[in-house]
C-alpha cells in the first residue's frame, strides 16, 4: 500500500509538471503513460526512495570527456580500444567517463543523431558501452533539442507520415523572428519540400540538425523511452545537450523559456524516483546569470556547466591578470544541497565567448581573440541582433592555447597549462578533463581542412600504439603532461576540502596571484589554493592569508612543511601551492 501511495504522489507531481506545459491535454493520462514508459518492469519501480544528497558525489569524483572513437587501434572496435586505454593508463584515478554521442549520425561529430537507440557500427555495440559502464560511472548525451534530417522520423516528416510528421518545429518564414537568440550564423529556418507542401523547419545549429517540436507531447514521450533505454544500458549521468533552446515560441527569444525549465523539472522528478542514482547535467552555454537558473529551486539540474570558467581562466593566464576570474569566483553563489558545478578548461567544443558577456570588457576579449589566433586557433561566429555576426567561441587545443601570453609564445607552456588545470581542480564543483588536454594534443589542422569545421581542431583521432609509446617515454611532452596531471588529480581526490560542495572563499591577493580557501564540510581541513598566473616570480605574505597558529601546515603539491606561517613564500612562474592543515597522504 505504501508503494501505491508513492506512485499516486508521483503521478500527481508529473501531472502538475505536464499541466504547466500542456494545459490543453489530459495530463493525468499523459502522466500514466510516462510512468509506464519509464518503468516497463514494475518491479524496478521507485526502489530508491530518497537518497541523501551527500551520496551523489564527493571529492573523488572526476570525469574524463572523450569521443568513443578518439583512440584507434587496427582490428579493434574503438569503444573497446577506449576501454582498454582507460583500464591500462587511467584505472580509477578518474572514475567517471563522458562518452560523447556514440550513435549513428549525419553531422556535427555525433550531435546530428540518426538513431537514438543504436550504437554507431563504426564505434562498436551496446555491449561495449555496458562494459565501460561496469567499470566507470557513465555519462552520455541526450541530444534533446534536435535530430538528424536523415533519421526515420524526419523521413516520415517529409512523407507526411505518422509519427514523425508532427515531431519537428516549423514556422512561417514571414514571421517576425528577430528576437530569437542564435548560436550560429546560418539562417534559422531551413526549407524542405514535403508531401504536405513546402515547410520551413527550425534549425538552431545547422541545416541537418532539425529541431524537435516539444509542443507535441508525443515528442516528450519518445525521449522518456530513450532515457529509460539508456539507463538499462548503464548510463547514470545525463547531459542534456543544447537544452536551453528546447521550447520555441514566435515573438520571444526562444531560449530559457519557462516551458523548457518545466520539462527539466519533470525529468528530474522521474530520475529522483528511479532505483538507480541518476544525475542531470544541463549544457547551457549562455551568460552566467542565465546559466545559474538551471539549478531551479534545487529541482532542475543536479549539475550545471561552469561555462564562464574556460574563457576567464584562459584570459587570466594569457594576460597575467586574474581580476575577472576573481570576479567570477566571488559572484558564483555556493551551490545548494544536491547541486554543484561541472568545472572544465576544454571540451569537444570551443572556448565559449557568450559567458564573457557582461563579465569581460570587449577590449579584453579582442586581445584574447587575437592571441588565440596567433597561436593557430580559429574563431567561430554566431548571428547577433540585426543579422550582425559576433564571435561565438575560440577553437583551439587547450594545450596550444597555453603556449604563451599576449607577448607571444614562451618556454612556460607546460607550467602555464598545469596552472590552468590546478585552478580548475581546486574550485567548488566536479572537475572534468577533456582527453585531448590529458594527452597534450596539438592543434589538428588536417582535421579542420578535412571537415571544414573549426571545432575539428580539437577533435583529433589518436593512434593507440603511438600514444602508448609517447606516454612510456618520460622525455615526451605528452608523458610529462599526462603524468603531472594524473598525479595532481590523484592528490586532489584525497582532500576532503575539495568536496564539490565544500566551502569556497576567494582570497584578496596581490596582482598576478589567484587563490581560494576551501574548507571541508566537517571543518577539519582547510586548503589555501594559490596560483601564480604570471611568467614572473611572485612573493606572497603568508600572514595575509591568516594561517591558524598552532596548526601544522603543508604544501600538498611539493610536500614541504610551512614552518613560518608569518613569513613570505616565493612562487615560481605559474606555480601552484595547496597549503593544508592536513598532512599529504
Amino acid at each position: 500500500m505504501k508503494d501505491r501511495a508513492t506512485i499516486t504522489h508521483l503521478l500527481q507531481r508529473l501531472s502538475a509538471h505536464l499541466e504547466a506545459v500542456y494545459p490543453d491535454q489530459d495530463c493525468d493520462a499523459l502522466a500514466e503513460r510516462i510512468v509506464n514508459l519509464f518503468w516497463p518492469e514494475k518491479g524496478k519501480m521507485i526502489k530508491r526512495r530518497k537518497i541523501a544528497n551527500k551520496h551523489l558525489w564527493d571529492e573523488s569524483d572526476i570525469a574524463l570527456i572523450t569521443y568513443g572513437g578518439t583512440i584507434r587501434s587496427d582490428g579493434e572496435r574503438p569503444l573497446q580500444t577506449l576501454h582498454r586505454f582507460l583500464n591500462q593508463h587511467i584505472g580509477q584515478t578518474i572514475g567517471a567517463v563522458h562518452i560523447l554521442p556514440f550513435f549513428p549520425y549525419s553531422s556535427d561529430d555525433g550531435f546530428g543523431v540518426i538513431d537514438y537507440l543504436q550504437v554507431d557500427d563504426a564505434l562498436g555495440e551496446w555491449s561495449d558501452i555496458e562494459a565501460i559502464a561496469d567499470d566507470y560511472r557513465l555519462m552520455a548525451d541526450l541530444v534533446i533539442n534536435h535530430g538528424s534530417s536523415k533519421s526515420v522520423w524526419f523521413q516520415q516528416f517529409l512523407s507526411d507520415e505518422a509519427p514523425g510528421k508532427d515531431y519537428y518545429y516549423t514556422a512561417d518564414p514571414t514571421a517576425d523572428l528577430g528576437e530569437v537568440v542564435r548560436p550560429r550564423s546560418h539562417p534559422l529556418l531551413t526549407p524542405f519540400r514535403t508531401a504536405a507542401g513546402d515547410r520551413h523547419v527550425w534549425s538552431t545549429f545547422s541545416t541537418d540538425q532539425v529541431d524537435f517540436d516539444f509542443t507535441n507531447p508525443e515528442v516528450l514521450l519518445e525521449f522518456i523511452k530513450i532515457i529509460a533505454a539508456y539507463i538499462d544500458h548503464g548510463v547514470r549521468i545525463f547531459r542534456l545537450d543544447a537544452v536551453a533552446f528546447l521550447w520555441k515560441k514566435i515573438g520571444t527569444p526562444s531560449i530559457n523559456l519557462d516551458e523548457t525549465h518545466e520539462i527539466i523539472r519533470l525529468l528530474r522528478t522521474l530520475m529522483d524516483h528511479h532505483a538507480e542514482t541518476l544525475i542531470i547535467i544541463t549544457e547551457t552555454n549562455i551568460p552566467n546569470h542565465e546559466n545559474l537558473t538551471y539549478f531551479g529551486n534545487q529541482n532542475e539540474a543536479h549539475v550545471i556547466y561552469n561555462f564562464s570558467l574556460p574563457p576567464l581562466l584562459t584570459h587570466a593566464l594569457l594576460t597575467g591578470n586574474a581580476l575577472y576570474l576573481k570576479r567570477l569566483t566571488r559572484s558564483n553563489p555556493p551551490a545548494l544541497t544536491g547541486c554543484t558545478y561541472l568545472n572544465f578548461t576544454a571540451s569537444h567544443d570551443g572556448i565559449g565567448l557568450r559567458p564573457t558577456e557582461g563579465a569581460l570588457p570587449q577590449g579584453e576579449v579582442d586581445q584574447m581573440l587575437a592571441t588565440i589566433q596567433s597561436f593557430g586557433g580559429r574563431v567561430s561566429m554566431r548571428r547577433g541582433p540585426g543579422g550582425t555576426e559576433k564571435p561565438y567561441e575560440m577553437n583551439i587545443s587547450y594545450f596550444e592555447a597555453m603556449q604563451g601570453t599576449l607577448d607571444g609564445p614562451d618556454e612556460h607552456q607546460i607550467d602555464r597549462f598545469m596552472a590552468a588545470m590546478a585552478i580548475m581542480l581546486a574550485l567548488e564543483g566536479i572537475p572534468a578533463i577533456y582527453i585531448h588536454s590529458l594527452l597534450a594534443t596539438p592543434n589538428g589542422y588536417e582535421e579542420v581542412n578535412l571537415t571544414g569545421h573549426n571545432r575539428s581542431i580539437n577533435r583529433c583521432l589518436v593512434d593507440y600504439d603511438e600514444i602508448c609509446q609517447k606516454l612510456a617515454d618520460p622525455k615526451t611532452v605528452e608523458a610529462e603532461v599526462f603524468t603531472r596531471l594524473l598525479s595532481l588529480v590523484d592528490l586532489r581526490k584525497k582532500q576532503q576540502a575539495f568536496h564539490p560542495n565544500a566551502v569556497q572563499f576567494t582570497l584578496a591577493l596581490p596582482e598576478g596571484l589567484f587563490g581560494i580557501w576551501r574548507q571541508s564540510q566537517e571543518r577539519k581541513q582547510s586548503i589555501f589554493a594559490i596560483t601564480n598566473v604570471t611568467k614572473d616570480e611572485k612573493t606572497i605574505s603568508l600572514a595575509d592569508i591568516n594561517l591558524i597558529a598552532g596548526d601544522k601546515w603543508w604544501d600538498l603539491i611539493s610536500g614541504d612543511i610551512i614552518s613560518d606561517i608569518e613569513g613570505d613564500y616565493c612562487l615560481a612562474p605559474y606555480q601552484t601551492i595547496w597549503i593544508s592543515n592536513v598532512a599529504p597522504r
